[in-house]
């Protein structure tokens, strides 16, 4: 068989084992812990069929590069404010050290997002973790048409990009269906992010399904659109609380954003449950320690890094994921902002 025609996956049926573990033998990936029996068992394959790793392969080999980059679509005062990015880099850095890379953390403007090519053209990083894609972005739809590895942390719908999430819209639902089970007619919802970001648009997918499924009629007055940060959350629901009829519960998509929420809710004099009920999303470690404790969805922040650092590694080393796309699991978690109905 030429060499030309000869892929790791023809090594890896003969030597009865995985593509990653070729991938591993043949590019020498350190703390792989393979058996001698196995790399010898692969090494022998490989002779046979006169397979050599790509050129990327032996650039990684070669301790050149082994970088992988994590890219938020955010101001810098939106990353300080971001509480769910360090448990999101932890995971992704806890992968990667597994393999042997690094993880270089890069925030680049929302309107600015020509930042993901100077990465990849000049070498900085092999692959790419995005983590909250805009809906539509030319850019990085280009960038995958041409083969650079990457991995979203949400899902731009129709494009083929992989992707590790959580069925946000699920959650969101989870979510409204609890205030609405509490008796609650008029819901207002609070965006995690402006609506042309995919995370925004599932939450506001679910918030709406829940109505829905509740027969209560949808008022786009309820709802607001928040930008990461808690001052968003300020003014949003001050908006919400100046209406005729203000809502008597409010879902806000973001923790974060929840505490600007809050602060407004008080200066208006209102008390959180016994006014107006309160349920974010996310689950940040502060959210317990919020006054009074935060009602929200819980999301696997580590789980969602450390999956896509390993998926987006052995696409880099491999040209494979285990699975085109990862939905993670939310869980509703209780506490003092919402009046407990079980």
């Amino acid at each position: 068989m030429g060499n030309k025609r000869t892929t790791s996956s023809d090594v890896a049926k003969l030597a009865g084992v995985s593509r990653t573990t070729v991938s591993f033998v043949l590019n020498n990936i350190p703390d792989s812990n393979i058996p001698e029996a196995t790399r010898q068992k692969v090494f022998a394959a490989a002779k046979q069929l006169n397979y050599h790793p790509n050129a990327s392969g032996r650039k990684l080999a070669s301790g050149k590069s082994k970088t992988i980059g994590l890219v938020r679509l955010q101001s810098t005062e939106q990353v300080f404010n971001d509480a769910f990015l360090l448990q999101v880099l932890v995971g992704i850095e806890q992968a990667a050290s597994k393999w042997g890379f690094h993880v270089l953390l890069k925030h680049i403007d929302h309107d600015k997002s020509d930042g993901y090519s100077q990465l990849i053209t000049e070498n900085h990083v092999d692959g790419i973790i995005l983590s909250g894609p805009l809906q539509n972005d030319p850019e990085l739809i280009k960038l995958h048409e041409e083969g650079v590895p990457i991995i979203l942390l949400g899902q731009m719908l129709d494009t083929g990009i992989p992707y590790v999430d959580v069925n946000a819209v699920l959650g969101s639902k989870t979510a409204v269906d609890y205030l609405i089970s509490s008796g609650h007619t008029r819901i207002g919802m609070i965006t995690n992010a402006k609506m042309d970001y995919s995370s925004a648009q599932q939450r506001k997918i679910g918030y709406i399904n829940a109505l829905e499924k509740g027969k209560i009629p949808v008022d786009e007055r309820l709802i607001k659109e928040g930008d990461f940060t808690p001052a968003s959350g300020y003014v949003a629901m001050k908006e919400l609380l100046s209406l005729s009829t203000p809502p008597t519960a409010v879902f806000v998509a973001s923790d974060v954003v929840a505490i600007g929420a809050f602060q407004a809710i008080k200066q208006a004099g209102l008390q959180i449950p016994q006014d107006i009920e309160v349920i974010g999303f996310d689950d940040i470690p502060m959210a317990e320690y919020y006054d009074p404790p935060l009602s929200t969805i819980r999301l696997p922040a580590y789980d969602l890094g450390r999956v896509a650092g390993d998926q987006l590694i052995k696409m880099i080393l491999t040209n494979e994921m285990d699975a085109p796309g990862f939905l993670l699991e939310t869980e509703l978690v209780l506490r003092e902002s919402t009046k407990h109905n079980d």
